[in-house]
């Protein structure tokens, strides 16, 4: 592993530790019984609106608490597991994964609810963050086993 690699693990588990605290806020007001004022700024910005709508359960599970299992897994595939030689293909095809969900749900935001949230606009560019972070360890993985 190379110093700039071990750099890009470690933007990631940053990424992903940030990703943990945003979807841990939003997993807290997902349950809160009372209207909420900290991200309330109009009618098409309120995240009360989104975190609480039928779109933010996907088979039982509260999507927030999916993105803190997802952005714990990045967690641990950054850290724990980055010395693995299927952790950077993990890593990018998991990050890919939680991507492409997360433009499905702020497609629901945008289009179906016709209202955004703050917070989940925040997991949205942490987890493409960490999806291009996570190509580029994939591709010198990929160059790497080539010259092998």
């Amino acid at each position: 592993m190379t110093a700039g690699s071990s750099r890009i693990f470690l933007l990631i588990a940053l990424l992903a530790v940030a990703g943990m605290i945003v979807s841990s806020v939003s997993l807290y007001h997902h349950y809160g019984k009372s209207k909420t004022s900290y991200c309330d700024f109009s009618e098409t910005v309120n995240c009360d609106i989104v975190n609480r709508s039928e779109y933010s359960v996907v088979m039982g599970l509260p999507v927030a608490g999916i993105g803190v299992l997802g952005y714990l897994a990045l967690l641990a595939l950054a850290t724990v597991y980055r010395t693995k030689a299927e952790t950077p293909t993990m890593l990018f095809f998991a990050g890919l994964g939680g991507l492409g969900f997360a433009l499905y749900l702020t497609y629901i935001e945008g289009f179906v609810l016709q209202a955004w949230c703050i917070l989940c606009l925040s997991s949205l560019a942490t987890i493409f963050l960490i999806t291009v972070l996570s190509f580029f360890i994939f591709l010198h993985h990929i160059r790497a086993s080539r010259i092998q």
